[in-house]
């Protein structure tokens, strides 16, 4: 006898949630990415992965397209993720982009570079910077959902 799997009421689903993934502008370290891409898609999460070297216009593109995506994550280690991030948050102003955008990675060489950078993003308008991949798919579970209802003609 097949018993259907159920979920409890407390247990986070990530069932239609959109994840839009990239890695910045001047960074090419895949692999990371393709392990996130993995690991959300195996949590059940949508992942429309950007892949390396991602201009900030590029995630805006994703976002328009869309617009109903929970998150917009962005790795980068090699250290210039606020150069190559610093336009986001003009992004954010100008509500083309509306979704939080999460930072991750090798901030910095140091551990005061990486504090500064954290610092820095957190100031142009990254809503959150995490220290470990790890702590990815509870942060997108806490978030909420942003399902857009589309009204149609009766």
């Amino acid at each position: 006898m097949n018993i259907p799997a159920t979920r409890s009421a407390t247990e986070p689903s990530s069932e239609n949630r959109v994840i839009i993934l990239g890695v910045a502008e001047s960074d090419a370290h895949v692999v990371a990415n393709k392990l996130i891409e993995f690991e959300l898609s195996l949590a059940g999460f949508t992942v429309i992965n950007l892949g390396a070297c991602t201009p900030i216009a590029e995630f805006v593109g994703a976002f328009q397209a869309h617009p109903y995506a929970d998150a917009i994550v962005i790795g980068s280690l090699n250290g210039h993720a606020y150069e190559d991030l610093k336009s986001i948050g003009d992004a954010k102003k100008d509500l083309l982009i509306s979704c939080p955008i999460i930072v991750g990675g090798n901030l910095g060489v140091t551990r005061d570079q990486a504090a500064r950078t954290k610092d820095e993003l957190l100031s142009i308008g990254v809503d959150y910077v995490l220290d470990d991949a790890a702590q990815l798919p509870f942060l997108l579970h806490q978030l909420p959902r942003r399902n857009i209802i589309i009204a149609t003609p009766e």
